[in-house]
């Protein structure tokens, strides 16, 4: 399993404190092979799908958890991505951008909405808040408060190479332990850890040693890091299913478009991945396979 590609949990032996720390090179890569975002879109993305990935990891379901920021800024519409086994995918639409651009320019006056789709319906769930603060990570926390009464702390990050994610949560009560719990102590570990938190650089944060990176945040006594999960870029586009599009509009119609320009190119919205079809592969579309529907592309 490959560290730069894992989200892993973490706790505070003492206390009921969890966290999730996440990293992923190879399929933030792989996220964006066929997208072409100005720095400051790819940065706000990247950061998207680390929080998406930190969200999943906090629940228990099977199904897919999305997060979408819709707002008035220069970025109009943000989706990332995450299934309970942790395959990502991410999008972004945006005006035409000059230069360097921050948060509130990119992102505007709107909402963060964060929809869990479970297989079992009774674990669906989704949340809104408004975005609010400086970063991505700021408007989560305050969904944490909102959606769940947890105080949260979150920090993201980004590069061309590596995005990254850190949540570190206060769990009401015990915690689910056994152990009793002294207030007072309780209260200055999560102050130690938020100030941890806050201490925390993206330049770090971006470092493959985890391990190391806790250690010297929480101390060797009192943290525990488990193994974590692999995170892998998948988007749900193929070739077959572009196919089913292409048989539900009808022979005349995509014969038309051959006759027209040689060749029909369908891409994935999501990913923009392009699935060409020349006249040869149209005519098996319409002789190999009946129509099976018009199954969507993302």
């Amino acid at each position: 399993m490959s560290e730069s590609d894992r989200v892993r949990r973490f706790v505070l032996e003492r206390h009921p404190i969890r966290g999730h720390s996440a990293r992923l090179a190879r399929s933030w890569f792989e996220l964006r092979e066929h997208q072409d975002y100005p720095p400051a879109v790819q940065a706000l993305l990247g950061e998207a799908v680390a929080a998406v990935v930190l969200l999943a990891a906090t629940l228990k379901f099977e199904g897919t958890l999305t997060l979408q920021m819709q707002g008035k800024g220069l970025v109009n519409l943000l989706v990332a991505q995450c299934t309970h086994d942790f395959h990502v995918r991410g999008m972004a639409r945006h005006d035409p951008i000059g230069g360097e651009a921050g948060f509130r320019s990119l992102a505007g006056d709107g909402t963060i909405v964060v929809t869990v789709e479970a297989r079992d319906r009774a674990s669906s769930y989704q949340g809104v808040v408004p975005i609010t603060g400086d970063s991505l990570a700021e408007s989560l926390e305050a969904y944490f408060v909102q959606s769940e009464q947890l105080p949260t702390r979150v920090m993201l990050a980004a590069s061309a190479g590596v995005v990254a994610g850190m949540l570190v949560q206060r769990l009401p009560g015990a915690g689910g332990t056994q152990k009793p719990v002294d207030p007072a102590a309780f209260e200055a570990a999560w102050m130690k850890a938020d100030h941890a938190m806050a201490a925390l650089t993206r330049t770090e944060l971006l470092e493959d040693d985890v391990e190391q990176r806790l250690v010297r945040m929480f101390g060797v006594d009192e943290v525990r890091l488990f193994g974590g999960q692999e995170i892998v870029y998948e988007c749900r586009c193929s070739r077959e299913r572009v196919a089913n599009v292409l048989r539900s509009l009808g022979a005349d119609e995509v014969r038309s478009v051959i006759a027209e320009q040689g060749a029909v190119t369908v891409t994935c919205e999501f990913c923009q991945k392009p699935y060409r079809f020349d006249s040869i592969d149209v005519e098996q579309l319409f002789t190999d396979v009946a129509p099976r529907g018009s199954d969507a592309i993302n």
